[in-house]
């Protein structure tokens, strides 16, 4: 069999974006996972079945221990030989390609799930960029995840290489039987609603995702305070963590999300499910991102999202369809477009069979792995 490594710079992307995906490849490749110690990496090992190797690597710029893992990776790759080297986060993807190019590796692939230079400026932004061009010239084969990356990429002429998507985008497509609605009886939803202390007839508006400024939080609040004043019924549920020390939110946000007596947050959950089965709408005001995993989560699961007009996002959703888009950081918009959603009755059951066949049809996740491996094949056959 050819050896394949899938690498990243911490091992969670590996464990939670690839998730069933290398044991599907595990079948035609001997594949290893390469990241950073912890956990992810032994749990990944475990439930995919590969071999795993653990090297550790820097999310922040630090040119020395950059440098001990360029050796690393060099030292491991020049012994172990493999045939495809294939990346998906930023650092790991400069330090792998560099090493791969160094150590002869044939195929060199990375793939960009999201940039961070277009929302940079000065000296960060031109060091991101040269960092990226860096990459693309070491990497023999680039691959942003969908159409919005790749339009940045040829926007600041990042690579003059062919940017290929693979499938309809996304790294690993959706386990459309995993996030299914028929899972949930009417009942179920019931007592899990009861759990919360909502009410069987109110109206749940659910984000998913970290509670920071750059998803859009602040505005969400403030529409959705104005919005409840008007249809004393509508909920707001959010389901992830504050991070406080990274992207903090506005004092008044973050007051407003412990006191208002109809916004409920949560924390992270482990299974989101339950949450997008009860939801009536999903609100996605995300500033910036690369293809969105909670989008099609949410749309399999038969919702409506509402979502700003930014990459991934915007190809996800289709505008009247399966969602509405609004324009970025615009809270006025927002409120319209969450009234519309309750006025217009967007959880019906001929709308949600939509929501989830607009997912169905693009990212089915069998799918998306029979189209990377086919592409592996593609290049060293």
């Amino acid at each position: 069999m050819k050896k394949l490594f899938r690498i990243s710079t911490v091992p969670t992307s590996l464990n939670i974006l690839l998730k069933g995906q290398l044991k599907y490849l595990n079948q035609y490749f001997e594949v290893t996972a390469i990241s950073g110690a912890g956990r992810d990496l032994e749990e990944l090992a475990e439930r995919e079945g590969v071999k795993t190797y653990a090297i550790e690597m820097q999310r922040q710029i630090s040119p020395a221990k950059d440098l001990i893992t360029l050796l690393q990776l060099y030292n491991y790759f020049r012994k172990e030989k493999p045939d495809i080297i294939h990346s998906i986060t930023p650092k790991a993807g400069l330090l792998s390609m560099m090493a791969g190019k160094l150590a002869g590796v044939p195929v060199r692939i990375h793939t960009f799930t999201g940039l961070v230079f277009p929302y940079k400026k000065g000296l960060m932004q031109k060091l991101l960029i040269a960092m990226d061009r860096l990459l693309c010239w070491c990497a023999t084969n680039i691959y942003p995840e969908g159409q919005g990356v790749k339009k940045d990429l040829e926007k600041y002429k990042i690579t003059k290489k062919p940017l290929k998507i693979i499938g309809n985008g996304n790294v690993n497509g959706i386990d459309v039987g995993y996030f299914d609605p028929v899972i949930f009886s009417e009942t179920q939803k019931l007592e899990f609603r009861k759990t919360l202390n909502i009410a069987a007839g109110d109206y749940i508006f659910l984000f998913v995702g970290r509670l920071v400024r750059d998803k859009g939080i602040n505005e969400l609040v403030v529409a959705f305070v104005k919005l409840h004043s008007k249809f004393p019924t509508a909920q707001l549920l959010l389901v992830g963590p504050f991070e406080d020390h990274l992207d903090p939110l506005s004092p008044e946000t973050k007051n407003t999300i412990e006191s208002h007596p109809h916004i409920l947050s949560v924390g992270f959950q482990e299974d989101v499910r339950p949450y997008l089965a009860i939801a009536d709408i999903f609100v996605f005001p995300s500033h910036r991102e690369g293809f969105p995993n909670v989008l099609l989560q949410a749309g399999a699961m038969g919702l409506f999202s509402i979502v700003t007009d930014i990459s991934g996002s915007n190809e996800i959703v289709t505008d009247g369809i399966n969602g509405k888009i609004i324009p970025v950081n615009d809270t006025k918009e927002l409120g319209a477009a969450m009234q519309d959603a309750l006025m217009k009755k967007e959880d019906s059951a001929t709308v949600k069979n939509t929501c989830r066949m607009s997912i169905t049809n693009r990212f089915e996740q069998s799918e998306v792995w029979e189209h990377i491996k086919n592409e592996y094949y593609s290049l060293i056959l």
